[in-house]
């Protein structure tokens, strides 16, 4: 029989390991410590709950404790799910608890900043999820440059979880030059090529065959209809008195539904999946653990990295569509050799999966016989492709529909609420001022007896006496008269002075008159009908207006028998049918195309201005002589 001491293992850790209760290796960790201290790749396939993380844990903290606590990051182990990398942090918290080396945890859902300031201090190892490592190595707040040591945990569940390509992704962003540990339950041919290309020279450990459950667990099923479920279940709880159970559903909504059922019997339980938030999953883990809670509702989102100690019972209450699956989640129980019951629910639209079950079990699943037996035995629902519509994923979608419609039906009453207040608040009543209805409600109340009065309104405050603005006659403002400034000089003669009539000579009088006498005065021009752009027409020149003029007229009708010219380029235009005169034809034409300005009527019954006016004065010439 070998021990811990006889794999190697230095010192402080072995006495870390026999504190937290571990008295002999299982078989992965006999094979595979010994490989990981001597610095070789590890292949492990292994089902969980036989001591993987101590496996891999182990040979990390060794290498890495003689050269003591750095600021980078040499070890990097990537899991799937955030329960289990909290476990994992937990237990190697445990194991070097004795050696000066810094563990973190890193897994989405959660806030980041926490996190990132760890970080910053310096971590010698790091357990973390693909999504939040990815996200802080996008952002420059994590570098995989220098890891020595390169750990990756149910490889298969990655696989099934859609993360495979993301771990190639971080796969990328480590040196070429590592220590690699490789773990999976199962190992599909997806899962093989990432071996042949991550792993050199590994040293395979198997520590049971593939696919094969643990032997120690008790698996028995119930055929059982799907209303009655949650019936059976409660039976089974009650007759074989169960400390604890885990259960596992098909969807969310099953979980809540079940976790809700259970209470309403009078049964501690509650939910978790990837809807809840991580401080709620975290919180009703540690209840199930502290013994608050007997029965515990999951999804294939814990079917690993849950460690429970002493799980007495799992229940499939639906059977999973992959058979792996089902070796993951009955592996909740019978852990560390420990034993553990399995059971399973089945109605007939489960049928094949029970079968699939069976075949990779290579044996049948003993029947459980109860009172609930099966008795609807209907071909299941297909779609339109032939796929079979599951009752349970049909159900699920039913509800989010619901809790949506409920949602908007909140979300527009709390919008009609936050109407009407501030309807109510713009109202002349919540203003303060008195509408005839207001008034008639406040005469009415205070007629009645027993009535409280409304204490009166305080008096507003005098105003103070406006001082009065006096004016100059002609509409200028005056701070002050001459008589005020008078009268409160301390004089004993003081003159009798007041203004009875405007000023001829004041300041504004005299300007009124000067601007009237230089004003710029309006100049009229009248046009002749035939005349040009000009003042004397186009083309002429000052003295030869009058000989124009001069010139004899042409008769009429020689006039409009001549070919009329083109004002720019001299051709005849055209008679036209109807013309009018050559001359007043064109004033008229040109003045509507904008050529010639239109002529300004001259004012009628206007005022004249003073400078309008003719002078009264004569000229007086002095005679020099």
């Amino acid at each position: 029989m070998s021990t811990f001491a006889s794999l190697g293992i230095a010192e402080p850790i072995l006495s870390a390991l026999t504190d937290y209760g571990y008295e002999e290796p299982t078989a992965i960790q006999t094979k595979a410590i010994p490989a990981g201290i001597a610095g070789r790749d590890v292949l492990g396939s292994a089902q969980t709950g036989t001591g993987k993380t101590c496996a891999f844990g182990v040979p990390i903290l060794q290498r890495l404790a003689p050269r003591g606590h750095g600021r980078d990051i040499r070890a990097l182990i990537l899991t799937p799910t955030r329960e289990l990398a909290i476990q994992i942090d937990d237990n190697l918290h445990a194991y070097g608890k004795n050696l000066p080396l810094t563990e973190a945890v890193i897994f989405g859902g959660v806030g980041q900043a926490p996190q990132v300031e760890k970080l910053q201090k310096g971590v010698d190892i790091l357990t973390a999820t693909p999504g939040r490592l990815l996200d802080l190595c996008g952002q420059g707040l994590l570098d995989l440059s220098r890891v020595e040591i390169f750990v990756l945990d149910e490889a298969d569940r990655m696989l099934d979880m859609g993360f495979i390509h993301d771990v190639r992704k971080v796969i990328r962003l480590l040196p070429e030059k590592k220590q690699t540990m490789f773990f999976s339950a199962t190992l599909p041919p997806e899962i093989m090529d990432l071996v042949d290309s991550l792993l050199h020279d590994p040293v395979k450990v198997a520590a049971a065959p593939v696919s094969s459950p643990v032997e120690i667990i008790r698996q028995e099923v119930c055929l059982v209809d799907r209303k009655n479920k949650t019936a059976l279940l409660l039976d089974i709880l009650r007759q074989e008195d169960v400390r604890n159970a885990l259960v596992f559903t098909r969807t969310k909504h099953g979980a809540d539904k079940v976790a809700r059922d259970l209470t309403r019997r009078g049964v501690a339980a509650a939910a978790i999946h990837g809807n809840k938030s991580q401080t709620a999953r975290q919180e009703s883990l540690r209840k199930f653990k502290e013994g608050q809670l007997q029965v515990l509702v999951a999804t294939d989102i814990a079917a690993r990295g849950l460690d429970i100690e002493d799980l007495a019972y799992v229940f499939n209450y639906n059977l999973s569509e992959v058979p792996e699956t089902y070796i993951h989640r009955i592996g909740r129980t019978g852990r560390a050799g420990k034993g553990g019951t399995a059971i399973s629910f089945c109605d007939y639209g489960e049928m094949p999966l029970l079968r699939d079950i069976e075949k990779l079990l290579k044996k049948p699943v003993p029947r459980r016989q109860h009172d609930y037996p099966m008795e609807v035995f209907e071909v299941p629902t297909k779609d339109a492709k032939g796929r079979v519509v599951n009752p349970e994923d049909a159900e699920a979608r039913q509800a989010a529909r619901e809790k949506h419609a409920q949602q908007r039906k909140q979300a527009a009453e709390k919008a009609a609420e936050k109407a009407a207040k501030q309807a109510a608040q713009e109202s002349p009543e919540a203003q303060g001022e008195e509408t005839p209805a207001s008034s008639g409600r406040k005469r009415r109340r205070g007629k009645g007896k027993g009535t409280q009065q409304a204490a009166p309104a305080p008096a507003p405050a005098p105003e103070a006496p406006k001082k009065e603005r006096r004016t100059y006659p002609h509409g200028k403002q005056n701070l002050g008269s001459l008589e005020d400034f008078l009268a409160a000089q301390p004089t004993e003669e003081a003159p009798d002075l007041s203004f009875h009539h405007r000023d001829p000579l004041e300041g504004d009088v005299i300007m009124d008159a000067t601007a009237r006498l230089l004003a710029a005065k309006p100049v009229y021009h009248y046009y002749k009908p035939n005349a040009g752009h000009g003042r004397h027409g186009k083309g002429e020149k000052k003295g030869q207006k009058e000989k124009t003029a001069k010139a004899p007229k042409a008769p009429q009708a020689a006039q409009a028998a001549q070919p009329r010219k083109h004002p720019k380029k001299g051709a005849p235009a055209p008679a036209q049918k109807g013309a009018p005169a050559a001359g007043r034809a064109s004033a008229r034409s040109n003045r509507g195309r904008g050529r010639i300005p239109p002529r300004p009527e001259p004012p009628k019954s206007r005022q004249k201005d003073s400078t309008e006016q003719k002078s009264l004065m004569k000229p007086f010439y002095i005679d020099h002589d």
